[in-house]
């Protein structure tokens, strides 16, 4: 799953929602019907952020006891060990991603033998595929999520409680694989490209965490947890009042295992012991989020 994020977390400073003239569904609708997105406000130049955008002041968004720390740190998992076929350091290793995934559930690796040059040219493509003409991006944009490839702002925009600053498409690539000519051609190749490079470390990481179990290294492949792959790709542009809204608000994965690859700008933070961590990017670097069903497998 591939992300270039870049989220703001400061609290809103501003309530309008309860405005009795602003009408939230038409406003949404509006804003879904132009299909050019976050990226299309910011091309129009505005200096104010439509009112859907401001995040409510309530304990869902913001608790006063989940403060930013910087004393801690997300654990740094260096996979040479595995990729080099060292036992030995494979079996430090395991034990370091067991500790991690059950005391963070989120862990970085490095060292992971995907290139460097696969890793920018993927960040380059996602880019790529927002910065384009809006005309051109209007052909993805779609609600239909049976699309090979969907281009929207929000997947819950009509039923969140506020919207995110944030752009995304998505494709399915595994089991089935799209179509070529179902990708966009700007970041087709790569699109193809990467999602190979995510199966094959996936599994690897699948081998790791049935280790840190107790189990077979092919146990989680063995029942089936290593055949699907999405890919996301996020845009967050820039925004004219950050501090009302966010690029991400406070979730967590609905998936197995995310496989996150960030921009050098930043901004994602984790949820740890009721504080929240700030995970800086590191260069060649991959934050593995260990997702809902993973958690639900493991009890």
């Amino acid at each position: 799953m591939v992300t270039t994020s870049a989220d703001n977390n400061n609290e809103a400073t501003t309530q309008t929602t309860s405005n009795p003239k602003y009408d939230r569904q038409i406003e949404l609708k509006a804003f879904d019907e132009t299909k050019a997105g976050v990226k299309g406000l910011v091309d129009s130049g505005i200096t104010e952020i439509p009112r859907i955008f401001h995040r409510p002041n309530d304990h869902h968004y913001e608790d006063s006891s989940q403060v930013s720390s910087t004393t801690a740190s997300v654990p740094v998992i260096d996979l040479q060990g595995v990729v080099n076929g060292d036992k030995a350091k494979r079996e430090e290793i395991i034990k370091r991603v067991g500790e991690a995934s059950e005391s963070w559930g989120f862990f970085q690796i490095i060292n992971h033998g995907i290139p460097d040059r696969v890793l920018e040219e993927i960040k380059d493509g996602v880019r790529g595929f927002y910065e384009q003409d809006v005309e051109v991006k209007k052909e993805y944009y779609t609600r239909d999520i049976s699309k090979p490839f969907v281009y929207n702002s929000n997947f819950d925009l009509y039923v969140s409680p506020c919207v995110n600053w944030r752009d995304s498409f998505m494709s399915s690539v595994a089991p089935d694989p799209p179509s070529p000519q179902d990708l966009p051609p700007v970041c087709r190749d790569i699109l193809f490209e990467y999602s190979k490079q995510m199966m094959k470390l996936g599994i690897v990481l699948l081998e790791l965490l049935s280790e840190a179990l107790g189990l077979d290294p092919n146990h989680l492949s063995s029942i089936g947890c290593a055949e699907g792959l999405y890919i996301l790709g996020h845009y967050y542009p820039p925004c004219p009042q950050p501090e009302l809204t966010m690029g991400t608000t406070k979730h967590s994965d609905n998936d197995f295992i995310t496989l996150l690859l960030q921009d050098h700008i930043g901004g994602l933070q984790i949820l740890n012991h009721n504080k929240w961590i700030d995970v800086p990017p590191l260069p060649g670097a991959l934050v593995i989020n260990i997702g809902d069903i993973l958690q639900i497998q493991k009890c």
